[in-house]
């Protein structure tokens, strides 16, 4: 749909940063604007919030925000600058996502006032079983599957950004593209992130030459403050750009990606055990966008829309959702509301884990597990005396039951942590929330020749063998399935109008961290970027529940434990969620990570309170 130009205005980011002290926010000293980083020639400053007019956009990197600022500044709507975010981050976040992966797009068409989704998920090849990860009757070892061309699954995002835009945007894809490509030529400065996730993947990236080229500069780990360049990256948006995606999923990029995965090109004298894939050129050409209508339900008046499977973040987060709403959550104490937030996250998992794979596969009662009814039957399983004991076995959405579980419970496979969200909106009021992600940090470690991405390990989001045996497993692999997903970008509605919207990376944590964030805004009355900064616990149906370090030396640590909870201090952030709110005088607030990840960045068009 065609919009009209936006006046272009210099940019001024006014944020404050705060720290977590255990379940408190402390204010820290406004930090100094992206206008005048950018004007120094340095990348935009990171500010967890910012407010104005015009739009705004959240992400966790500067320059990806600042990309789809620029996109939105030009006249191009919520959902181009999102797509320009997105391959932004492919150059500044290629360990996260990129155009070897693929992802959950949700928007939000204000003048329609309906939600719309994407599942750009990447799918197994079509001679793929159930057998996919099985030698000689056994799993294969996980690290063997994840650093291979057998985890590869056909990539979505350029398909994602395609449809997106050929639905709602009102640029081309060649045009969002170009803030990418500028920024992947230049290159952009390293960060201490960046440094300890190139050093963490080190020796499989050097068993890969492509890989080491790119990321290990001169053989050596990339200095904080050096700039990395991708000009592969850059031909390949250029030359998708100007040919559409039909050079991915039908031409000479799409040969290259069959090419790496079917004989991965390691190094001479390397001893890794790295397996060929089966992807060929008709998998690439069968990939196809779907587009499910969102899940849906009510929480304290407001409408809660996600995205449906295969990813199990939608249900996942409705589920816990309706079993807390007959708890007023405002009046509790800290350690009562934790406990009952715990306790609706482990069942809504062992819910998941039992009943969610890809709906074109299997009987997904999607509608049942969102329902209140079921929820009701589940929630009467919560005892503020006592934790309950995970495994906890499923319920029976179709049939409900009070107080009910039925069969043998599922726990909940591992599924890798680093993805990548942002949050977009625009001047007219529409906003995307989208995930994306290549699994892994650093994917499958293989890098595509010439083409300056790394491809995803999917694949190893399937359950390898069924998790419970004798249990049916929705999630085991099959011809073109898609593995089920913990992505749960969020939008939540006030009476048709948007009052907010959210996401997270984090693997299965996405679902929790989102969960919580909603919990503390709205329940808790929270601000929305304390929301996002407040510590975060997680439990996924496990026998333990990680905390971050605030929640573990909190005194609510030891009176939870009381309870029977039984904690792991995680030993790394949960979670990187950004969001944005539409305040009532029609001004967007963006709000992002202040610590977590190095911080995220919140840009809006015309800052201004």
């Amino acid at each position: 749909m065609a919009r009209p130009p936006a006046r272009r205005r210099t940019t001024v980011l006014c944020a404050t940063a705060a720290l977590v002290a255990g379940l408190g926010i402390v204010p820290a000293a406004a930090q100094g604007t992206a206008a005048a980083q950018e004007a120094a020639g340095r990348a935009p400053a990171k500010t967890p919030l910012a407010v104005g007019r015009g739009g705004a956009v959240t992400s966790v990197d500067a320059d990806a925000s600042a990309a789809g600022i620029e996109v939105l500044k030009g006249g191009g709507n919520a959902v181009d600058a999102a797509v320009a975010t997105a391959a932004a981050l492919g150059v500044t976040e290629p360990y996260s996502g990129g155009i070897g992966g693929g992802g959950y797009f949700v928007y939000y068409d204000a003048k329609a006032r309906k939600v719309f989704t994407l599942d750009g998920r990447e799918r197994a090849p079509l001679s793929a079983d159930k057998n996919l990860f099985v030698e000689k009757g056994h799993a294969i070892p996980f690290e063997e599957a994840i650093t291979s061309g057998r985890g590869v699954g056909v990539p979505g995002a350029p398909a994602t950004w395609d449809a997106a835009l050929r639905s709602w945007g009102s640029r081309s894809l060649g045009q969002v593209l170009k803030p990418a490509e500028r920024l992947a030529r230049k290159g952009f400065t390293v960060d201490e992130t960046f440094r300890q996730q190139t050093a963490d993947n080190e020796r499989r990236f050097r068993d890969f030459p492509a890989t080491a080229r790119l990321f290990l500069p001169g053989g050596k780990l990339p200095a904080v403050g050096a700039t990395l360049k991708n000009p592969d990256l850059a031909r390949t948006y250029e030359l998708v750009g100007r040919r559409g995606i039909g050079a991915v999923y039908g031409g000479d990029v799409g040969r290259d990606i069959v090419r790496t995965v079917r004989k991965p090109p390691v190094a001479p004298g390397a001893h890794r055990v790295v397996r060929a894939g089966d992807l060929t050129q008709r998998d690439l050409r069968a990939y196809a966008v779907k587009r499910p209508g969102p899940t849906h339900t009510t929480y304290r008046g407001l409408d809660v829309y996600g995205m449906a499977p295969s990813a199990s973040g939608g249900i996942a987060v409705a589920e816990a959702l309706n079993v807390l709403e007959k708890s007023d959550l405002r009046k509790l104490d800290d350690k009562t509301y934790l406990h009952r937030y715990l306790e609706a996250s482990r069942i809504a998992f062992a819910d998941r884990n039992r009943w969610i794979g890809d709906p074109a596969q299997e009987k997904v009662p999607t509608a049942a597990l969102t329902s209140k009814r079921f929820a009701a039957s589940r929630a009467c399983l919560i005892k503020d005396s006592r934790a309950l004991t995970s495994p906890l076995a499923p319920g029976d959405p179709r049939h409900p039951k009070p107080c009910a579980t039925t069969g043998r419970a599922a726990p909940t496979p591992y599924e890798g942590q680093q993805t990548t969200h942002m949050t977009v909106a625009d001047k007219w009021g529409n906003v995307v929330s989208y995930t994306f992600t290549i699994e892994q940090t650093g994917g499958s470690g293989i890098t595509v020749p010439g083409r300056g991405f790394l491809l995803n390990n999917e694949l190893t989001d399937f359950s390898f063998t069924p998790v419970s045996p004798g249990v049916h497993d929705p999630n085991l692999p099959g011809p073109g399935k898609r593995p089920r997903s913990s992505i749960s970008p969020t939008v939540v509605l006030d009476h048709g109008k948007l009052k907010f919207a959210l996401g997270s990376p984090g693997g299965a944590t996405i679902i929790t961290t989102v969960l919580q964030t909603l919990l503390n805004h709205v329940d808790r009355g929270m601000p929305l970027v304390d929301a996002i900064a407040a510590p975060r616990a997680s439990q996924r149906n496990g026998a333990t529940t990680d905390v971050e370090q605030a929640l573990w030396d909190s005194p609510v640590r030891r009176q939870l434990e009381a309870k029977g909870h039984v904690f792991k201090l995680s030993p790394s952030f949960i979670g990187a969620a950004t969001g944005v709110e539409r305040l009532p005088d029609g001004r967007w607030l963006a709000a992002a990570e202040k610590v977590r990840r190095g911080g995220g960045s919140a840009m809006v068009v015309r800052p201004g309170r």
